[in-house]
């Protein structure tokens, strides 16, 4: 049986989520997954070189292609996230015909500001990165060297300019969730805490915040004997 790859965003300020998200993977997978923890200094060969950004992996999520040798294909997610389906069910919605492809939000915030005090500002394609089903053998993709990633801005990259839209294949809105920004929805598959994940304190109780802590407790049960 073939291994689902994964790779997670990390961020040691929530290092938590990291660990809630895979625990929530974990839950309902019904074949085997590898899970690649996105940690900007285990990354060789590339130097951070972006100054704006509200979490440690903004950027290198761009390399995920990169990582996996230009072969196959690979999930890239968030780590602010709770799966509360089966992970194979995404993975089977591979397009060969795609370079990528994400949930196509169209949406105005509803905060401009979110966790730790970050700016949430506006912008076209916004969260569409946050998940994204890699065609790592695309040889558009093959473009995605550290060097070029270091180079690119924002806006090239979080659109996607180095594909055609007809490049971009979309996904179902149930796979990347907005909590806060969409109404509660108990048929989202991943639910994308992307204001703030419920471990901050001002987050706790934020819609769809049950879920994560449902989770978190799993987590940590042993730890509490």
């Amino acid at each position: 049986m073939n291994t689902i790859n994964i790779i997670v965003g990390f961020d040691q300020r929530e290092a938590i989520a990291y660990h809630v998200f895979c625990q929530s993977i974990l839950e309902k997978t019904s074949r085997p997954v590898r899970f690649l923890p996105l940690v900007q200094s285990a990354l060789s060969g590339y130097e951070e070189l972006h100054s704006d950004g509200s979490n440690a992996f903004i950027y290198t999520r761009f390399l995920s292609p990169w990582l996996m040798n230009y072969e196959g294909w690979v999930i890239f997610a968030d780590g602010d996230m709770v799966c509360t389906d089966d992970i194979q069910k995404l993975w089977q919605l591979r397009d060969p015909n795609k370079a990528i492809q994400v949930v196509k939000h169209n949406y105005l915030t509803k905060a401009y500001t979110k966790y730790l005090g970050s700016k949430n500002e506006n912008y076209p394609r916004k969260n569409w990165s946050s998940v994204i089903l890699w065609n790592c053998a695309h040889p558009k993709n093959r473009q995605l060297t550290p060097q070029f990633v270091q180079r690119k801005n924002g806006n090239f990259l979080h659109r996607f300019q180095w594909l055609n839209d007809a490049e971009i294949g979309e996904l179902p809105k149930e796979w990347n969730w907005l909590a806060t920004e969409y109404e509660p929805n108990p048929d989202a598959k991943l639910i994308h805490y992307t204001l703030g994940t419920p471990c901050f304190s001002e987050y706790s109780n934020a819609d769809m915040a049950e879920y994560w802590h449902e989770v978190f407790k799993k987590t940590t049960e042993g730890l509490q004997r």
